[in-house]
């Protein structure tokens, strides 16, 4: 018994050590040294302080701010550690009131804005972590931060199309923009 023991724990503390430490360390130093932002959470620094994440949405709710999507993270807007999607199909009742609700602060926030509402600007994404909007979702917001900021509109959109991400190659993926990023950069102006 003891010979056949030997070699199992023999085996299962040398992959425990490999798969467990070794590994993971070489991963890392490997991921700091050849993407040492990314590695480090692609964090945003304004004046020597962490204003965000270019990966993790934050809450803006100004109206002189672009906003983000909607986070299905609960109570907290883009609680990380609550990631995750509402996990809610369209035809459940409780989607169509939460859209419904979100499709109806949008509009008490800028009354005068008739264009039909982008669908991410009123759903969550999968993660509720999601710190891109659409192109069409940022243009819908444009005149009222114009409008909060008393800025030319026009100038506000062409913010905008600086700060748009276009797909990858060019067919991957949709036209996007970094809601932190525009908000920094209105913010900057």
């Amino acid at each position: 018994m003891a010979m056949l023991l030997r070699p199992a724990i023999v085996v299962f503390a040398a992959l425990t050590c490999v798969c467990g430490i070794v590994y993971p360390l070489a991963v890392t130093a490997i991921g700091k040294a050849a993407f040492p932002a990314q590695a480090a959470g692609s964090l945003v620094m304004q004046g020597g302080q962490v204003v965000g994440s270019r990966l993790v949405g934050q809450s803006f709710t100004s109206p002189r701010y672009f906003w983000g999507r909607p986070s299905a993270t609960a109570p907290m807007p883009y609680n990380g550690s609550a990631s995750g999607g509402s996990n809610q199909g369209p035809l459940n009742p409780a989607l169509r009131e939460a859209v419904r609700g979100r499709l109806a602060a949008l509009r008490a926030a800028d009354p005068g804005n008739v264009a039909p509402v982008p669908v991410d600007l009123v759903t969550a994404s999968a993660s509720g972590l999601d710190p891109d909007i659409s192109l069409a979702g940022a243009q819908y917001q444009a005149a009222r931060v114009a409008r909060a900021r008393g800025i030319d509109a026009g100038r506000v959109r062409v913010l905008v199309e600086q700060h748009a991400e276009r797909p990858l190659l060019g067919v991957l993926g949709e036209p996007r923009v970094n809601v932190l990023a525009l908000n920094l950069a209105l913010d900057a102006r």
